[in-house]
């Protein structure tokens, strides 16, 4: 959260010291807000990595990645030609959160296992 707040009020900034052309600092700036929602999107599937890669749950970590990537080519399929590059950040959100809920779906096997070793 914390983050996703520095990129939206320092973005500016950041953009201004990483470029002087100011066909790209338009452009960049366009964009900021879905930086700045980025860390507050994916910080539970962020959290569930380290979780699941600290159990060692790779086969699950595989498995909620390739149905998530699924879901992320059809929102990227419906979203991109409608909306441009806004299209493709918001699939980028909708790949997050669908990491969140595939991960979340299998966390409470992956607790329940190490509670009782």
């Amino acid at each position: 959260m914390a983050l996703g707040l520095v990129f939206g009020l320092a973005g500016p900034m950041l953009i201004d010291l990483m470029t002087r052309e100011g066909d790209v600092q338009v452009a960049a700036r366009a964009f900021l807000p879905w930086v700045a929602l980025a860390p507050v999107v994916g910080i539970a599937a962020w959290m569930l990595d380290g979780i699941f890669i600290g159990a060692t749950q790779t086969r699950d970590m595989r498995n909620a990645m390739a149905l998530s990537v699924a879901v992320y080519l059809c929102a990227l399929w419906l979203l991109v030609p409608w909306l441009g590059n806004h299209g493709l950040w918001a699939a980028l959100m909708v790949l997050n959160v669908s990491r969140a809920i595939t991960l979340g779906w299998r966390y409470p096997r992956i607790a329940a296992r190490l509670d009782g070793s």
